[in-house]
């Protein structure tokens, strides 16, 4: 059973781990997007997402946390002058983890995480969306045309007899 044990820990000792992380949410923060195991994306949110939270207050005491868990001066700038003031408004889920099949040497399950204020794909077709009516509005619209024209033609025209 897997009473009390909040992380994975992925094979490895409490500092590779650390390292790890730290030097995977520097490459996902200056590249936006990285392909990595499922396991090391799951463990990735779950580090990086409490960062960005804390990068929304620029103050020097929250870039100098942000800075004890990065370890990298790019990083950190990056992600306060570019990364935190596009998630200003968002509430949180600022990563996205999109499965991307197997992996050919040992099969391992991949995925690849990216922040999600930073695919433009993704946000091009939000913008495209936007226009859409539902199904059942274009309905009654289609409805009420044709009954309103043969309604009004009749009235228009008197009667010679």
């Amino acid at each position: 059973m897997r009473h009390n044990k909040a992380i994975n820990h992925l094979g490895r000792k409490s500092g590779h781990r650390k390292a790890m992380l730290a030097n995977m949410a520097t490459s996902l923060i200056l590249h936006k997007r990285i392909q990595t195991t499922v396991a090391k994306a799951k463990a990735l949110k779950m580090y990086v997402e409490p960062l960005i939270t804390k990068s929304k207050e620029d103050t020097t005491h929250s870039r100098r946390t942000v800075f004890s868990y990065l370890k990298n001066k790019e990083a950190v700038k990056e992600l306060f002058g570019v990364i935190a003031p596009k998630i200003a408004d968002r509430p949180g889920g600022y990563t996205r983890i999109l499965h991307t099949g197997f992996r050919l040497g040992d099969g391992s399950d991949m995925a690849l995480i990216e922040l999600v204020d930073f695919n433009e794909t993704a946000l091009a077709s939000e913008k495209k969306e936007t226009k859409k009516s539902t199904r059942r509005s274009r309905a009654k619209k289609a409805e009420a045309a044709p009954a309103a024209a043969p309604a009004e033609a009749p009235a228009e025209e008197p009667k010679a007899e």
